[in-house]
């Protein structure tokens, strides 16, 4: 078992920035790629990003290219997603997610585990 805790959401002006985290706990990190998907209000569960324990291969989502940045730190068992010029459309629930998939960015069936989710609102 994994367990995959975030933090980090909030209420965010346009254009501004945060970085959620997401803490594992368990089974070895390092089988895992890490990744994070959201779900906007009344959409479907869509993937953001993901990278894989060396951090040799990195995915996103077209949507979120140039500014969101995915990252982990593999001695604190923790994953980022460092979010920039956030947009109104950004607004969703962000979920981490663990998984063996590594060759390809993850779709939701490829996801081992998933945490709880994490609050992102981006105002206008």
């Amino acid at each position: 078992q994994v367990q995959l805790v975030e933090s980090g959401g909030e209420l965010v002006q346009a254009g501004g920035s945060l970085r959620p985290s997401c803490a594992a706990s368990g089974r070895t990190f390092s089988n895992y790629a890490m990744g994070w998907f959201r779900q906007p209000p009344g959409k479907e569960r869509e993937f953001v990003a993901a990278i894989t324990w060396s951090g040799g291969r990195i995915y996103y989502a077209d949507s979120v290219k140039g500014r969101f940045t995915i990252s982990r730190d593999n001695a604190k068992n923790t994953a980022y997603l460092q979010m920039n010029s956030l947009k109104p459309e950004d607004t969703a629930v962000y979920y981490c997610a663990a998984s063996t998939v590594k060759w390809r960015p993850m779709r939701t069936p490829d996801v081992d585990y998933w945490g709880q989710g994490t609050q992102v609102t981006v105002s206008s």
